[in-house]
């Protein structure tokens, strides 16, 4: 089997960008002018402030190799020793400036310098300029990055349908206390609002301003109500009896399932819930174990409801466009 092959805005952009880099470096006559197209596909990341933090680890780590292999080298002499001596130094100071990603990277610095055999005002220059350009092209490229909004909201409309779907599976099942549902939403749920929440935090990855992002919120609510909905589905499976407090249920999620739409209304679930529960309180008492039993989960189950309309109601946005809004049951 063929696999399907895709080039993707990532791979478009360290392409030009290392074609870019290495031009100018080359136009300009530097010398290792190959390394300012390593630097760029090194520099350039899935998001703006990873691409921003490889490109400054890069560069310090850079200079700081420019700075140890002009004191090595030049105090204690051109030789593969010292290069093992100097790196023993050399390592320890870039993680304790937290520059990691930048000690391959430095390591080239450090090569072209040996190679050279001298260190001179021209090779530093020409290495700083080879830095200079790889990572300032990485970085310019970078600055664009297509808009999640449409993705977002393809998998709040995702998940809003498979919340319906569970929903109407316990509804026809609290009618009939039969079902064939194969139960796939509950997995295909689950992985979806792990795929939206990391996709809604790379967003907000790419706003060097944005601390956060309300589709990530809206999806941490979602999961949190996702947890309440897989605690139900037991208690409406173990009902053993079809009555008459089942099939009220049953309405009322009918209804809640026909409004997982934007436009914040758990308030008036709420109290329908509230007025639901006062009348299974003034109806007859069960007369058997069993009615008792199943009396006593649809309460359960009325609870549990209850508590996942008020994780809505307390879900707030920061200041968004009326038509972005994303409020929902």
């Amino acid at each position: 089997m063929l696999m399907k092959y895709k080039i993707g805005y990532r791979t478009i952009k360290t392409a030009l960008g290392t074609a870019i880099s290495i031009l100018i470096a080359q136009q300009l006559g530097l010398d290792n002018f190959a390394s300012a197209g390593i630097l760029t596909i090194l520099c350039i990341k899935v998001t703006k402030r990873k691409s921003l933090r490889a490109s400054w680890d890069r560069f310090l780590a850079c200079v700081l190799a420019m700075l140890f292999s002009s004191i090595f080298f030049e105090v204690i002499g051109y030789h593969p020793i010292v290069i093992g001596v100097m790196l023993l130094f050399f390592i320890p100071t870039v993680v304790m400036f937290r520059a990691n990603d930048g000690i391959v990277t430095s390591s080239v610095i450090v090569l072209h310098i040996y190679m050279a055999n001298k260190l001179s005002v021209d090779l530093f220059l020409n290495e700083l300029g080879v830095i200079i350009i790889g990572i300032g092209v990485a970085l310019l490229i970078n600055l664009y990055m297509p808009s999640a909004d449409d993705k977002l909201k393809h998998y709040q409309l995702r998940i809003e349908e498979t919340f319906k779907v569970i929903f109407c599976e316990m509804v026809s099942y609290l009618r009939t206390g039969e079902s064939d549902w194969s139960g796939k939403e509950i997995t295909e749920t689950a992985k979806l609002l792990e795929e939206a929440k990391s996709f809604a935090y790379r967003d907000v990855e790419n706003h060097f301003l944005r601390e956060e992002n309300d589709y990530f919120h809206y999806f941490k609510m979602r999961e949190k109500q996702f947890e309440i909905i897989e605690r139900v589905l037991p208690i409406v499976t173990s009902l053993t009896v079809t009555l008459p407090q089942g099939k009220m249920i049953a309405e009322f999620l009918e209804e809640l399932s026909e409004n997982i739409r934007p436009g914040n209304t758990a308030h008036i679930y709420l109290g329908k819930l509230k007025e639901m529960k006062t009348e299974f309180e003034e109806m007859e008492l069960p007369k058997t174990r069993e009615e008792f039993e199943v009396r006593a989960a649809l309460l359960q189950l009325v609870k549990e409801m209850n508590e996942y309309l008020i994780i809505k109601s307390s879900f707030k946005t920061s200041k968004w466009n009326n038509s972005r809004k994303i409020e929902a049951n």
